[in-house]
């Protein structure tokens, strides 16, 4: 195993408690869009997060026009997303929580100075880096190593498309290898996985034991190798994969 040399961190319920808040505020947007256009199906905030974790807002509407069969003008379609964005940065900015132990960690891997770190999310840039500052995580990461495969690249994308990776990787100057991935969701997994970065599976943004068990085993079929269920693993699992 090469020598790690750079943590690249996803943000939504891996740093940041954001995901049920972002889905609830964009849910009543979807619902708007899908009544707009005649479909009858209508969403909460937790059955959008079931069906489309670790997705941004734009890869969540690509997905609905394939689910319902229905299309949206480019024009449309980048409205909506601006008032997607609008709406959770000003959940996010109000109600964002750190997740349990992550704050710890990223402080004793601050002081110890042995490796770089970077954010690397699907979410919009301006919403990332609302959710590090209201946590005071914004410290702990160089502002020019935050990156947003919706905002980041020339064209927008979205897990598990590995380009933000990719990305990361290139601006930072590290090989993939060189690097371990966090990541909660198995489009995120998939991303890190696609552009060749070892990845430590996180599960302890999810409600309860089993459903943490279910989600660790989903992880690893997608490529994580390693399972981590309180920040408070990530010495031990950090060290799994150097050691491996």
């Amino acid at each position: 195993m090469p020598k790690i040399k750079e943590l690249l961190f996803d943000c939504d319920n891996t740093l940041v408690l954001s995901e049920e808040l972002a889905f609830e505020a964009c849910a009543e947007l979807a619902n708007e869009i899908l009544e707009k256009h005649k479909v009858d199906a209508r969403y909460t905030g937790p059955q959008l997060l079931v069906d489309f974790v670790g997705q941004n807002f734009r890869g969540m509407m690509v997905s609905l026009q394939k689910k319902y069969n229905f299309e949206m003008g480019e024009q449309e379609f980048n409205d909506y997303v601006e008032q997607e964005l609008q709406r959770v940065i000003k959940t996010l900015t109000a109600k964002a929580k750190p997740c349990v132990g992550c704050n710890e960690e990223l402080e004793k891997l601050a002081k110890s100075k042995k490796y770089g770190m970077a954010v690397v999310s699907s979410s919009a840039l301006s919403r990332v880096k609302a959710s590090i500052q209201k946590v005071d995580q914004d410290k702990y990461f160089p502002d020019d190593h935050i990156f947003s495969a919706a905002t980041s690249l020339p064209k927008p994308t979205s897990k598990p498309d590995p380009a933000i990776y990719l990305h990361a990787c290139k601006v930072i100057g590290v090989e993939p290898k060189e690097c371990v991935a966090i990541e909660d969701s198995k489009s995120g997994v998939g991303s890190a996985h696609n552009a060749g970065i070892p990845i430590i599976g996180y599960v302890g943004s999810y409600e309860g034991e089993e459903m943490q068990a279910e989600m660790g085993k989903a992880l690893q079929k997608c490529g994580a190798k390693v399972v981590m269920r309180h920040w408070s693993e990530f010495e031990k699992c950090l060290k799994q994969i150097e050691d491996s």
